[in-house]
């Protein structure tokens, strides 16, 4: 009687791949590994590909703060795409060896890791001078620190900054900030935000303001 070839094992459901990928930029298609550690969940090609056509595609001399780096793959996409800093905090000091490796790989000097807490961090830079043109917030979900986080990124960002905010529901945009683009992909709702600047007010509509895409209705994949 022939035998059955073995199968292979069902992956846990909410397990992440082994490696993403760059989905744009000069290191398009280039691998990212991404460890097996629980809550570690990946922004999905498609959300990141939608995130940067909102920002346009070119980020050249944009200071990118990537505030809960996880694997690094916003961050990456950011610096891939001409951001000349961007700053990754990740709490887990063992994600980023792999991330440094890569940089190495790839001779890039624009990004810094930082093994930190990103909410401590956030809080200490208020007192700099540095602002960021884009935060990126992708906190883990279920551990109420969501709140707390866009409160503090929204404190980092340079007039007409944008604040990108990844949450399990629809968010409001707070105070000093405007909605501009929202997503839904399955369970993650992807959020971008435009910091208030009374240079927008006063701006000609013919003449959009610096780093700001055109608008269009909300987005959603279910």
């Amino acid at each position: 009687m022939a035998t059955r070839p073995p199968t292979k094992p069902t992956p846990r459901r909410g397990t992440p791949p082994g490696e993403i990928r760059i989905v744009g930029g000069q290191w398009k298609r280039t691998k990212l590994a991404v460890a097996d550690r629980d809550g570690l969940r990946p922004t999905p090609d498609r959300v990141r590909e939608t995130l940067f056509n909102w920002l346009g595609q070119d980020l050249q001399g944009w200071q990118v703060l990537d505030a809960f780096a996880g694997t690094g793959a916003l961050g990456f996409e950011a610096a891939s795409r001409g951001a000349a800093h961007v700053q990754m905090l990740e709490r887990d000091a063992s994600l980023l060896p792999p991330m440094r490796a890569l940089q190495a790989k790839l001779k890039d000097s624009s990004m810094a890791f930082e093994a930190a807490d990103a909410l401590l961090w956030m809080k200490r830079a208020e007192v700099s001078p540095r602002r960021y043109d884009l935060v990126l917030l992708d906190p883990p979900f279920g551990q109420g620190v969501h709140a707390k986080a866009i409160a503090l990124a929204a404190n980092l960002l340079k007039p007409n900054g944008w604040l990108y905010v990844e949450a399990s529901e629809a968010m409001t945009a707070p105070a000093g900030m405007q909605a501009h683009r929202h997503l839904r992909a399955g369970a993650v709702h992807a959020h971008l935000w435009l910091a208030a600047s009374t240079a927008l007010v006063d701006q000609p509509a013919s003449t959009p303001p610096v780093h700001r895409p055109p608008k269009d209705d909300d987005d959603r994949e279910d």
